[in-house]
């Protein structure tokens, strides 16, 4: 089921959460709503399920108008982030809730409803837990049977908003690779609303950044994450270092650095700054003259199999993050004090005007 939304505009009083959002989601996609607190992302999400209704805009289920469609129309199945169970219910009748209350003339047979619930259990892998209570689950355990529910109405589309938001790390992390593999299975359409980057980044085909009701960037995980089209969705997705310095014909300069910016070959001599991941900084001993920043070592931080250095940049005091493998810091063997050189080896600059400091993870 493809879903269109065309010049969406949502006001609440005087806050306006959508501008004039547009967005193809297409057919059996799982795609991830991110964004910081207030972007936005929830009120599309609830705009698409038919939970509010648009101030202007539309909507479009495979391309027939759904705007003005009753909820429980649409055949959407949703997944809160704080499970919404009935606590007196078994998980049986839980995941059964949607199709008992039908119509009587629409409403399955009652052997065609506990054959469909068995298949859900164990589809999400809780077979053998039927007749527990919410409460005698685990948080991730609840998090599946609100997603079995959700399913048992066999929804075109499955919205989830932020449905991982209220578990610890290592089950968040467990959860969204089991709930990738659900969907490939399924072939459903899909829509995660989370704020966390990684979440995003590994589950999603299409990432769509969101930032004070406007739509930032809509690609593939690779896509935004390396090709950002702008300062936000750098500064958004994870670390970066800023290098200000100066754009003429096509190269920024940087304290002793020309740096290649072919995309600004119009610009002289105006303002311009350096986008690089922290992993995308050459860390040197001694490079050849006028192809480094001198910096010093300040911190060093082993996670796992890379190491992190936190630098002082010595001509400009500006701090630099540089992530390396063991095996490079090894062979620099360099101790915290001492003195380095860095330099970008994969870097996005952009003529706007940028925030002073570098940006950190959200």
């Amino acid at each position: 089921m493809s879903i269109e939304v065309r010049d969406v505009v949502k006001r609440f009083g005087s806050f306006t959460a959508l501008r004039g959002v547009s967005l193809a989601i297409p057919s059996g996609a799982l795609v991830a709503f991110l964004g910081p607190s207030g972007s936005g992302k929830t009120t599309l999400l609830r705009i698409i399920a038919g939970l509010e209704a648009p101030d202007r805009g539309e909507v479009l289920f495979a391309g027939k108008n759904a705007t003005d469609q009753r909820v429980q129309d649409r055949r959407v199945g949703f997944v809160f982030q704080h499970y919404a169970l009935f606590r007196h219910m078994t998980v049986f009748e839980n995941v059964a809730f949607g199709l008992r209350v039908r119509p009587r003339s629409e409403r399955p047979p009652e052997a065609e409803i506990r054959r469909r619930v068995g298949e859900l259990l164990k589809l999400v892998q809780l077979e053998g837990l039927g007749g527990r209570y919410p409460a005698q689950l685990s948080g991730g355990q609840r998090q599946r049977v609100a997603l079995a529910r959700a399913l048992a109405i066999e929804p075109r589309v499955l919205l989830l908003d932020e449905p991982f938001g209220a578990l610890d790390a290592k089950v968040r992390q467990e959860l969204r690779r089991w709930l990738r593999r659900l969907h490939d299975e399924l072939e459903i359409t899909t829509v995660v609303v989370t704020h966390d980057q990684e979440e995003a980044l590994e589950v999603a085909d299409l990432v769509v950044v969101m930032n004070e009701g406007r739509i930032e960037q809509v690609g593939t995980p690779e896509e935004v994450y390396d090709r950002p089209v702008s300062p936000f969705v750098y500064h958004f997705l994870g670390s970066v270092n800023l290098f200000h310095g100066r754009l003429d014909r096509g190269v920024l300069r940087v304290g002793p650095l020309e740096l290649a910016a072919p995309e600004h070959a119009d610009a002289q001599d105006a303002p311009g700054t350096g986008y690089a991941r922290p992993h995308d900084l050459v860390v040197e001993r001694q490079p050849p003259e006028g192809t480094g920043l001198p910096a010093i070592v300040r911190n060093i931080h082993v996670v796992g199999p890379s190491v992190r250095l936190e630098l002082w940049r010595r001509d400009t005091g500006e701090p630099v993050e540089a992530e390396l493998s063991k095996d490079s810091f090894r062979e620099l063997a360099i101790r915290e004090g001492e003195l380095v050189f860095v330099r970008p080896r994969n870097l996005r600059v952009f003529r706007e005007a940028a925030p002073p400091s570098r940006a950190v993870t959200v």
